[in-house]
């Protein structure tokens, strides 16, 4: 029998890493197993590709701490050389969105410091003299990127970490994991191990430690493979003339990367019709194995490769890896805590796991050591797909990810596959009367209405085709009176003696008396925003709590995890509700129709009250997310068609209409609110976001409480600003860099076009508080002036809400 702090399963590079920084970190007992040796699996066959391109931040801090840890901290600790190659890497396109995608990539790593040269074609000859000009439009460099022999990092790092007190046993497959009282018990090959905390890194194998777990872990292993030529002439000529390595270039369009290896190159494809492998299981005497080369699924694209670099047909084929890797429905990692498990943790289905390894290890690592991520977590935490991810939708995702692995990344995007997973009750409804919709954590919601059969939304980093849809939306709201479907939020129901206390305890914020709503936000250890609640106090000892729809899992376990030792019950019913918006100055005189309900002094904004609509019961919420006169009508999954259809009877005198998820994101703008998992992170406080208004420092206890009054005292806290910015060619979005006489001194985390005020509006959060002269927005490349408004631009003193 061994006992242990942690045990991590999977010796791959991600779990390596991971028990590098742990021991780092002065946790010494911890142990790795692994069913056959260190990097079996992906690890030891993968191309080794490490860059700094990422449309998240957090995924960029993955990556580069990747490269700083192969190229810089393994050599000095262990006194050798792990093959990192600063080789640097390029991107180059012949399509005039990809070079906006590239422009704003570039924008952001402005912001975080990493910064990327945008490339005219003539600088693509001066840095890759091989390639073939023909056609292109220019490019983007990346010039810390290289690449990194995988076993050797590996093993560095599991060098490091038993030198640090750790232990690795190898040739132990995992039979079975169980959880008995507050430890996990694993049963391996070679005897049983108690632990605190498990840690599935098992990367090929993910799915079925997971399902040992009692988890459903939505990654599925893809066969890759990538082709190594014999020598190339012009390569060898140039490394005996003394010429710096060739930078790695990709062709997105192309579906290609090109990398040098020693004197010939890797050819790495990656085909649009994608091959998942062992999709319910890996082959038990798996390991350090590779399937037979299958030319015919990637010639297409190894003539393209040619013909962009015409000096791979003078270099046979030397081998050819083909082998699996994994994927998840969005091509992320999933790092973090496993719903519902205690001390349980992933870190797997990584497509990039050499490239994101080391960072991943490291970012794992400050999670379990301090309680909270170092970074935003949204985009790679474990939680953010529920069970609806089944086996159809992993798989159905993972090819569509593998085939758009070099897909341009629009914002406002929809991809298709694996729809329909989780439906409103008025889904049809919605559909009938022209709702385009997007996805949000599985649930089909509308994001603007259409007139037009069939319609869909155009894909743009400039005004898409939905614009003017959504001003006519958005009209309607203001002059009529506008209904929405919000079903997708996460709902929950606090019952209990202790109900009260438990609410003042789980955020920053105090329970509202009873009939009242409020807003509080539950914070990290280290005072960051974890999540925000939409409270309503029903009575003294019942609660009903709403969150945003992708946080479902986490909010669901932050709140079971806050009920121990209070007395009350805490339920998830968000699949047993239905929500409707009714929003607009028609809205009372179109429910006053439905309800013997007093709609004026008796029900005042920010209050709740059951009422019945077509003779069902309703939780009515007088609030409005978009700035107008309006209620929320929560009601009974069964019951919600019913209401909607007497509703919209009611409010035909009233011009009624519909609106959408992009209506409302216009609306929420030019009223300043902040949204949870782009305005509202983990790094910063709600002081910093600007909604300090709901934090109640004194007179009672929360988690992160310390932690935030240190934050708050600080200067060198930062601050969200709302903007105002003078554009016409494209409307913002998100993380674009805010600079301040040049320097980069801010970033957007949301913005959009305010159709009400004929404004493009941004939040934005700046490095140094205080500024509000001489600011300008890059926005793809392009500089715009940027105005801090010092209240929001519509209705500032809540005039229509509280009409």
């Amino acid at each position: 029998m061994t006992n242990a702090q942690v045990l991590i399963i999977g010796g791959g590079v991600m779990g390596v890493s991971l028990m590098y920084h742990l021991t780092k970190a002065g946790w010494k007992d911890v142990v790795l197993v692994e069913k056959n040796d260190l990097t079996h699996g992906s690890t030891w066959h993968a191309a080794g590709l490490c860059t700094h391109f990422a449309h998240n931040a957090t995924i960029q801090e993955l990556r580069a701490t990747s490269v700083r840890l192969y190229r810089d901290t393994l050599p000095q600790e262990t006194g050798q050389d792990v093959g990192f190659h600063p080789s640097g890497a390029m991107r180059i396109t012949r399509n005039p969105d990809r070079m906006d995608e590239f422009a704003h990539v570039a924008g952001l790593s402005k912001f975080t410091r990493y910064e990327l040269e945008i490339l005219t074609p003539g600088r693509i000859a001066e840095l890759h003299p091989l390639a073939n000009l023909d056609g292109l439009l220019g490019g983007i460099y990346e010039p810390d990127d290289g690449h990194v022999d995988p076993t050797l990092a590996t093993n560095a790092m599991a060098r490091i970490a038993t030198q640090n007190g750790g232990a690795i046993q190898r040739y132990n497959p995992v039979l079975s994991i169980r959880r008995e009282g507050d430890v996990w018990r694993i049963e391996t090959q070679k005897g049983a191990i108690n632990v605190r905390h498990i840690v599935n890194a098992a990367g090929t194998w993910g799915w079925e430690i997971g399902h040992m777990m009692g988890l459903n872990i939505p990654s599925v292993p893809m066969l890759h493979q990538y082709l190594v030529t014999d020598t190339v002439p012009e390569v060898a000529d140039r490394i005996a003339a003394g010429k710096m390595e060739l930078p790695i270039i990709r062709d997105p369009e192309e579906s290609w990367y090109v990398r040098q290896e020693r004197d010939g190159l890797i050819l790495g494809p990656y085909e649009s019709e994608a091959q998942p492998w062992s999709v319910d299981g890996v082959p038990p005497d798996f390991g350090a194995n590779l399937m037979p080369p299958d030319f015919d699924r990637v010639e297409h694209i190894i003539e393209a490769a040619m013909a962009r670099i015409p000096a791979l047909g003078d270099g046979g084929v030397k081998s050819v890896v083909n082998g699996p890797i994994t994927f998840t429905p969005d091509a992320n990692p999933l790092i973090g805590p496993a719903h519902g498990l205690q001390n349980a943790w992933l870190l797997t289905g990584s497509s990039m796991g050499v490239m994101e390894g080391g960072g991943a290890g490291w970012f794992l690592a400050h999670w379990m050591t301090h309680g909270a991520p170092p970074m935003d977590a949204l985009a790679v935490d474990s939680r953010r797909f529920g069970k609806w991810a089944d086996r159809d939708y992993r798989v159905a995702k993972a090819v569509e990810c593998f085939g758009l692995q070099f897909g341009v990344h629009y914002p406002y995007e929809e991809r298709p596959a694996a729809r329909n997973k989780r439906l409103s009750p008025i889904h049809d409804e919605m559909l009938e009367r022209g709702a385009v919709m997007g996805a949000a954590y599985g649930w089909e919601r509308p994001n603007w209405f259409s007139d037009k059969t069939g319609d869909t939304a155009t894909h743009s980093f400039r005004r898409p085709n939905w614009f003017e849809h959504v001003a006519r939306e958005i009209d309607t709201v203001t002059n009529h009176v506008g209904l929405a479907d919000l079903s997708v939020f996460s709902k929950f129901e606090v019952n209990g003696p202790d109900t009260r206390e438990f609410i003042d305890t789980v955020g920053a914020n105090t329970a509202p008396k009873p009939g009242r709503i409020g807003l509080t936000h539950a914070l990290t250890p280290a005072g960051g925003t974890r999540s925000e609640f939409t409270v309503a106090m029903l009575t003294d000892d019942h609660a009903y709590l709403t969150s945003a729809a992708a946080a479902e899992e986490m909010d669901w376990d932050l709140l079971k995890e806050h009920a121990v030792g209070f007395n009350v019950a805490v339920s998830n019913v968000t699949e047993d509700r239905g929500v409707l918006g009714l929003m607009g100055p028609k809205s009372r005189a179109t429910l006053a129709k439905l309800t013997d309900q007093n709609l004026d002094d008796g029900f005042p904004w920010l209050s709740s009250k059951i009422i019945q609509i077509a003779g069902k019961t309703v939780l009515a919420l007088r609030m409005s997310y978009v700035g107008e006169l309006g209620w929320e009508l929560h009601a009974a999954r069964s019951d919600l068609r019913d209401i909607f259809l007497a509703i919209e009877t009611a409010g035909k005198e009233h011009s009624l209409g519909f609106y959408g998820a992009y209506a409302a994101n216009s609306m929420r703008l030019e009223k300043g609110y902040r949204g949870w998992g782009a305005d509202l992170t983990t790094e910063r406080t709600p002081v910093e976001t600007g909604v300090g208004f709901l934090v109640k420092p004194e007179g009672h206890e929360f988690t992160g409480r310390e932690a935030l009054k240190a934050r708050m005292s600080r200067d060198n806290r930062w601050e969200m600003v709302l903007l105002e910015l003078e554009t016409q060619e494209v409307d913002p979005f998100y993380a674009h860099p805010v600079f301040h006489n040049g320097k980069a001194v801010g970033i957007i985390t949301s913005g959009g076009f305010g159709h009400r005020t004929g404004m493009a509006l941004a939040l934005a959060y700046l490095r140094i508080r205080g500024l509000r002269d001489d600011l300008t927005v890059e926005i793809l490349g392009k500089p715009c002036k940027a105005t801090v408004l010092s209240t929001p631009p519509y209705d500032p003193d809540n005039l229509r809400l509280r009409a």
